[in-house]
């Protein structure tokens, strides 16, 4: 076994180590702890977050790559040509239940009529049997639903055991500023916690009561079906979750560095720099971002065709035209950023404790280090957090306009543009574009929420103009 690093991969375990390395700076600090816990106390927000968790969870999963060694030779050793993820490996059973074309949901048989052989040996037009899906059934018209029934009966008492254990687990831990387990769990089901523990809990019983049944129904079924190839919909929608990640957290962090460096220049400078800024974010506001996205992604794209040598496998070629696609994203979109940036510099130079520094003769570069930029951190960590989702649903149009990722790796976007002709069948094959619809509304769904919570947090003028939906009475320290 050889373990591969993408250059994916790299990144988004350094924003993952970031991530760490930040919440560790927001426990040392009080105003930043203090803005965090009103985050996790809104429960719509918290049970966003919890959604959240789980994607990049299934994420990083899919981030550890490697490939496998073949038999040994004299020569040495010799590994596979295909790059496999941990998740690959966990969901091998999944992929390897390959069947010849379209079959529908829980599906036993094709979706097309072949030519088969009947008990009788004649040759007839029929719905042939799946090779996998429901091949351990010997009479399907009359044992299906049961064993359909029975399966998804078995994964929801699973996940209705492992809610209930967190409950359990949740309440003990509580029981001892709760004055015991029961007032714990009472205070648990009252909503009487400090954070909002009933609703991170109902989400959660909820995921493990759609999970369920899905885990006791994937070993003998395609539970979304299988696509034109015959490849299951169900691994290719959870590959794809990988692909959002990326696009939505490289692209949203590529962004940064130009629109944070120009914005505090133009803010705090003002004159003929802060003219040449505008100029030129105004100059590339005004270009289609499709047709200048689509042109450097070309680019690339012909880059690679001519130099095909510089990659060992095709899933390392389609990582760097991603990470290529990321980049491209980030220095076409940070003019709106920059903007807000600009604007909050033009006041924030003007308060009284910048012009003492300047008074007192400290340099204009300390000043915007250690005044200008972290005042407008909440800025960007709030339009960090909303262009997530928006890149997200980005990287779905731009792969069905044939400008996203290669065609060789799943995305949301390519199961939309290969459902497009799926959708105009008679009967329409509308499994593959629920599934890629599904996924791709919760994840972002989710991101949407828990930024709305971002946003209350550290925007107090948003918060205090903003309709709260939830109101918690009662809540005590936990």
């Amino acid at each position: 076994m050889k373990w591969v690093l993408l250059w994916t991969d790299l990144a988004l375990w350094l924003m993952a180590a970031a991530v760490v390395a930040y919440a560790w700076r927001v426990r040392a600090q009080a105003n930043l702890r203090a803005t965090w816990r009103r985050v996790l106390r809104d429960p719509v927000a918290a049970s966003a977050g919890v959604v959240m968790a789980l994607f990049l969870l299934v994420t990083l999963v899919d981030s550890v790559h490697l490939r496998r060694a073949l038999p040994a030779t004299d020569g040495g050793d010799i590994y596979d040509t295909r790059t496999l993820s941990v998740l690959d490996v966990l969901l091998e059973r999944q992929t390897g239940m390959r069947e010849v074309s379209y079959s529908v949901p829980l599906g036993t048989h094709g979706f097309n009529k072949e030519s088969v052989v009947a008990p009788d040996g004649q040759v007839k037009r029929d719905y042939p049997r799946l090779q996998f899906g429901g091949a351990h059934l010997s009479d399907p018209g009359t044992q299906w639903a049961g064993d359909v029934a029975g399966r998804v009966a078995l994964g929801l008492a699973g996940g209705l055991a492992i809610a209930t254990l967190l409950v359990g687990l949740t309440a003990a831990a509580l029981a001892r500023h709760h004055h015991g387990w029961r007032h714990a769990l009472a205070d648990l089901g009252a909503d009487r916690t400090y954070y909002p523990l009933r609703a991170i809990l109902l989400t959660l019983a909820v995921i493990l009561l759609l999970a369920g049944p899905v885990i006791a129904l994937m070993p003998n079924y395609h539970v979304f079906g299988t696509d034109r190839t015959g490849n299951d919909v169900l691994v290719q929608a959870l590959k794809s979750v990988r692909t959002a990640f990326v696009i939505g957290a490289l692209s949203t962090l590529a962004t940064l560095p130009l629109a944070l460096l120009l914005g505090v220049l133009a803010g705090y400078y003002k004159g003929w720099v802060d003219e040449a800024i505008q100029y030129l974010y105004t100059t590339l506001s005004s270009v289609p971002n499709v047709l200048l996205i689509a042109a450097c992604v070309l680019m690339v794209q012909v880059f690679f065709d001519k130099n095909p040598d510089l990659f060992e496998t095709a899933v390392e070629r389609s990582d760097v035209k991603m990470l290529m696609l990321c980049l491209i994203l980030g220095l076409t979109g940070w003019a709106g950023l920059c903007r807000l940036v600009r604007a909050e510099t033009l006041k924030l130079r003007e308060l009284d404790y910048v012009q003492a520094a300047t008074a007192f003769g400290v340099g204009d570069l300390r000043i915007m280090a250690r005044h200008i930029v972290p005042n407008v951190m909440h800025l960007v960590l709030i339009t960090v957090v909303l262009s997530f989702s928006e890149l997200i649903l980005y990287e779905a149009v731009l792969t069905y306009v044939g400008v996203g990722v290669d065609p060789v790796m799943n995305s949301f976007g390519s199961m939309i543009n290969l459902a497009r002709s799926e959708m105009s069948r008679d009967p329409v094959v509308w499994w593959s574009f629920a599934a890629a619809f599904g996924f791709m509304v919760g994840l972002v769904l989710a991101a949407n929420l828990f930024a709305d919570g971002v946003r209350d947090a550290f925007d107090p003028k948003a918060r205090s103009t903003r309709p709260r939906v939830f109101q918690r009475w009662g809540a005590v320290d936990a």
